[in-house]
């Protein structure tokens, strides 16, 4: 039998560790909407679920940039996820506001107008904007993590357009996020414990697939 290289066994602990890693760090950096999660109806409580996600917003930076480094064979993952949080922190948190005010403008819109017999166009019409925030958001934050020195109008403009034009990807992420919701009703521990790493992996390789047509080789992002 063939044994297994050395390098093997490293490259196995190393992606192991990165998920294990960044897992925890996003319990620590996302503490506030996960305790809100955890303990209260979020039926009742989203007002106080939107105040609190633009916080986790420079530790989802922070972990796409974790990606990032661990790809270009950066090993040191709690310096590369706090790093990143520290370059991205300021238009992170801008990103989490704007995508938190944007569903706030849609969940009361929704709510004031579910009664009244127009609701079958106003209704729809929000949902397909709440979609194309979400849609929007990793992409937004991928390139945040890509290139900080990007303005923050080309970013959010640049990922709204993206998101549009690759459809298919977005489709993909908001699958992705729906499923990790769903397994985090059912199972929080193993949602935030195991796959929360792998999930957001996954969205930001679809998310940096999207910006490959605007990614050069300096420090933006070109706007498209």
């Amino acid at each position: 039998m063939r044994r297994i290289s050395h390098d093997t066994y490293a490259s196995v602990f190393s992606t192991v560790y990165l998920g294990l890693m960044v897992n925890v760090l996003l319990l620590v950096g996302c503490a506030p909407l996960l305790f809100l999660l955890l303990t209260t109806d979020p039926a009742l409580s989203w007002p106080l679920l939107l105040i609190a996600l633009p916080l986790c917003a420079p530790a989802l930076a922070g972990a796409l940039t974790t990606f990032r480094a661990h790809g270009l064979g950066e090993s040191r993952v709690v310096r590369a996820f706090w790093a990143g949080w520290r370059r991205t922190a300021a238009k992170a948190l801008l990103i989490g506001a704007i995508v938190a005010l944007a569903l706030a403008v849609v969940l009361v819109d929704v709510r004031a107008v579910s009664a009244a017999s127009w609701s079958v166009v106003v209704v729809p019409l929000c949902a397909t904007v709440a979609l194309l925030v979400v849609a929007t958001a990793p992409i937004a934050l991928t390139a945040l993590a890509e290139a900080p020195g990007t303005p923050l109008r080309v970013l959010l403009s640049t990922a709204a357009v993206l998101a549009v034009r690759r459809w298919y990807l977005s489709a993909v992420t908001l699958l992705v996020l729906v499923g990790q919701a769903v397994l985090f009703t059912t199972s929080p521990a193993l949602a935030l414990g195991l796959t929360a790493a792998p999930a957001l992996y996954l969205v930001w390789a679809n998310a940096r697939f999207s910006l490959r047509p605007v990614l050069p080789a300096d420090a933006t992002v070109a706007a498209v």
